[in-house]
């Protein structure tokens, strides 16, 4: 009789990495390094490495790269097209695109701006009726695609076209609307918080947000006789986050302080890192993006969490518009067009989220957007063209796209996916 084909031994052994630490301490790092590169479990190592590549290119090329005003400019612009990239994530979890955000977010910064500047609307509320208009309408692309059974993609191309053309209406003959710098959307990029101890407590907040929660889960896991990490092991990862945290709280206050708009994005994706790990409506996210079929089978409802989904998109678009109409102090007509919509999916991508949906996190947006926001800067510094900075951010993407790629089909010869 023949032998059992070797192919289901040829499978990476699933292990627990933290058994594999506890056990064999640091080998176990060099263990679970070398198990995820053989499953194609690349993680944010690629784009990791390759952000410590471009400060150090850019740095050789300019010592100004790493200044402090310098670092403070990239983290405030970052956050504009990095909010819409915590939105297109969620997309993207389901393995699918939406095409319209950039249009989303020009059409929100016209109505914030229409209703507080031209009709002396409150600005809140205008804010207000901005966010709720993105969300609905990222609420209609999704019925179109969840309960008619449109593309997205069609959908959302038809939604590129249609609310440009509606926030170029709203806008009027002039095409810009000038917002005060000190209101309440002008603050969302001009304002700092110039006291030393606001960086400083942030970074504490960090740290303690990590350690405290990552700690009592471990001991949960050991009273349990679940396989834990060491308490060096968390100890080790906390530090590592204190350098990093502390690192960028002296870099800020070097310049002018704690940004408002930094602070933001870190709540933002704090929160929507916790409704995708910690919430049963994300695990529904991350389900309908592994199998549609075996989700309805399970009982989710696949229309309700597909039309929430692009509404959140339209959520965080209408965010980043706004955080863009601050930061240029206007609604114009170009909002929301040129390389935004490109950037805005690179960064969800090159930050590690998967274009076939099941992987990836909300953090991705963060990795994503400072590498592509890093090469913008460095190329500025340079002198080099904006066609050239297309073609580099296009090359990079691509480069991110075919490693995505790879990484599944090293998961399935794995026995992974």
């Amino acid at each position: 009789m023949d032998a059992a084909p070797p192919a289901a031994g040829a499978a990476v052994a699933a292990v627990d990495p933290r058994l594999l630490v506890r056990e064999q301490g640091f080998a176990g790092y060099v263990g679970e390094f070398k198990r995820k590169l053989r499953g194609g479990d690349l993680g944010a190592i690629p784009v990791v490495i390759g952000l410590i590549v471009i400060c150090v290119i850019f740095q050789s090329l300019n010592s100004a790269f790493l200044g402090a005003q310098n670092l403070n400019n990239i983290f405030v612009a970052m956050v504009a097209t990095g909010m819409m990239s915590v939105g297109i994530i969620f997309v993207l979890l389901l393995g699918e695109i939406d095409l319209s955000v950039g249009s989303v977010s020009g059409v929100s910064s016209a109505i914030m701006a229409v209703m507080s500047v031209t009709h002396g609307v409150n600005e809140w509320l205008a804010v207000l009726t901005a966010l709720a208009a993105g969300a609905v309408i990222g609420a209609i692309h999704g019925f179109f695609f969840a309960r008619i059974g449109a593309p997205a993609f069609a959908v959302t191309l038809a939604g590129l076209l249609f609310w440009n053309g509606f926030m170029l209406q709203i806008l009027g003959s002039n095409g810009t609307i000038n917002i005060d710098s000190e209101g309440v959307v002008g603050n969302l990029t001009n304002y700092y918080f110039s006291d030393v101890a606001a960086a400083y407590g942030l970074a504490v907040v960090a740290v303690v947000a990590y350690f405290v929660p990552t700690f009592l889960s471990n001991r949960r896991r050991e009273a349990a006789g679940i396989p834990s990490r060491p308490l060096s092991d968390i100890v080790l990862r906390t530090v590592l986050l204190a350098i990093a945290a502390f690192g960028v709280a002296i870099i800020f206050n070097q310049y002018k302080g704690l940004p408002l708009a930094v602070l933001l994005f870190a709540i933002v994706l704090v929160g929507s890192d916790f409704v995708l790990r910690r919430t049963s409506y994300g695990r529904k996210v991350f389900a309908l993006g592994g199998s549609v079929e075996a989700s309805r089978r399970a009982g989710i409802n696949v229309t309700a969490v597909r039309v929430s989904v692009f509404a959140i998109a339209g959520l965080f678009a209408s965010v980043g518009g706004l955080f863009w109409a601050s930061k240029i102090a206007a609604a114009n007509q170009s909002a929301g067009a040129g390389d935004l919509l490109m950037n805005v999916i690179a960064a969800a991508v090159i930050g590690g989220t998967s274009l076939f949906g099941g992987r990836g996190r909300t953090w991705n947006a963060l990795l994503g957007v400072l590498v592509i926001t890093s090469i913008q800067y460095g190329l500025a510094l340079q002198g080099i063209e904006t066609p050239i900075q297309y073609m580099i951010t296009g090359g990079v993407l691509l480069a991110t796209v075919v490693i995505d790629s790879i990484s599944r089909k090293t998961q399935k010869s794995a026995g992974r996916a």
